[in-house]
């Protein structure tokens, strides 16, 4: 690079090769070029790349954001005598400055309630977004039953096996180690008052009622749920969603749907397992630990616990599994076109879905203590 200067301004003169491999020469290149159009006191500017050799996309954009920067700083400056591939890359890859959004102004606290007004502003618009999607299903729904033959009982078999069969271990095993660790807290701490037996009543209510069902809820949701919003969200990217309504299918139907009646059996039926496997959990804990025999524990068991404690636990399931469904199948459907966008809906679905399930097991728990059964 070379530099002439006129009472009618400087003229840069390039040559070589603008390209990748030689990136440390060309951005000092650059670098050389706005020191010159800076000496020149914002004066014409001419940059001649008669001599480049080859110009790749690097080049192009070292040499146009030189350009930029000089014309920023007053210059007047114009690139001339380079060859017709060079000008239509020079065009298509040019400079762009990205500048940082300005810091907010005003107290810490101010911003920090601002920000909670924010939170609580998405918050809402999620409400209203679930409300009007659990509609859409609804209709979807009335429309399915409505016609029969609308049903894909194949889909909602796969999507069961999935999303039960495939997840009783896990959930088997992690209420099995609940209920050995309730078992013994309880047996420890109430020991104290010679009331170790009264753990047995501890364990059957406890797990039957709330631990079984929210702990299945919560796997559920981090298993199946994160697993419904990648699956929809990724079909979202590739537009396989947009190429089913060209066909004429409606996706509630196929996606949703499915997913949602898969949900609906499968909580349930892993609530049950969990009800056994936490039971089991702190019947073997009792024994070994309390010294409870497993005919008084059994005993202990039906005289603590009515049809009515099962029932609770069953209950909330299908609720439960409502909430997961909906909020999974939404956020998929909001993921966009980039790989970023996936993980954050995914992240989204997971959270807010835990989210929701505690919410919904405590709203369940002020009703049937109300109501008092």
């Amino acid at each position: 690079m070379s530099g002439e200067t006129s009472p009618a301004g400087t003229r840069v003169l390039l040559a070589g090769l603008w390209t990748l491999e030689n990136g440390a020469g060309m951005e000092a290149a650059a670098g050389d070029i706005e020191r010159m159009g800076a000496k020149s006191g914002g004066g014409a500017i001419l940059i001649d790349l008669a001599g480049v050799t080859a110009l790749d996309t690097a080049g192009a954009w070292l040499i146009d954001r030189a350009r930029e920067r000089l014309t920023r700083a007053g210059a007047k400056v114009e690139v001339r005598w380079a060859a017709e591939r060079q000008a239509i890359l020079l065009d298509q890859a040019h400079y762009r400055s990205f500048e940082s959004a300005p810091p907010r102004a005003g107290s810490p606290l101010v911003n920090w309630l601002a920000e909670i007004g924010e939170t609580l502003m998405s918050a809402g618009r999620d409400l209203v977004a679930g409300v009007s999607f659990l509609g859409e299903i609804v209709a979807a729904m009335l429309r399915a039953f409505s016609r029969p033959s609308r049903l894909r009982p194949t889909s909602i078999t796969y999507h069961v096996e999935n999303f039960a069969f495939r997840a009783l271990p896990i959930i088997a095993l992690i209420n099995f180690l609940v209920g050995c660790i309730v078992a013994q807290q309880g047996i420890f701490q109430l020991s104290r008052f010679g009331a170790a037996a009264f753990a047995v009543d501890l364990i059957g209510i406890l797990v039957l009622r709330e631990l079984a069902v929210l702990l299945s809820s919560i796997m559920v949701a981090g298993r199946t749920g994160s697993a419904i919003t990648a699956e929809l969200g990724s079909m979202k990217m590739r537009e396989e969603i947009d190429a089913l309504r060209v066909m004429g299918l409606d996706p509630m139907e196929v996606l949703v749907l499915p997913r949602l009646i898969a949900l609906l059996i499968s909580l349930p039926l892993l609530t049950f397992i969990a009800d056994i496997s936490a039971l089991f959990g702190g019947l073997l804990v009792g024994w070994g630990y309390g010294g409870i025999s497993p005919e008084i524990f059994l005993a202990r068991l039906q005289n603590a616990i009515g049809l009515n404690t099962f029932l609770v636990g069953l209950i909330k399931a299908p609720f439960m599994a409502l909430v997961i469904g909906v909020i999974a199948c939404l956020e998929g459907f909001r993921v966009q076109g980039s790989a970023e966008s996936l993980g954050r809906q995914v992240t989204a679905s997971v959270v807010k879905a835990i989210f929701m399930v505690i919410v919904v097991d405590g709203l369940f728990a002020m009703f049937f203590a109300a109501i008092k059964y």
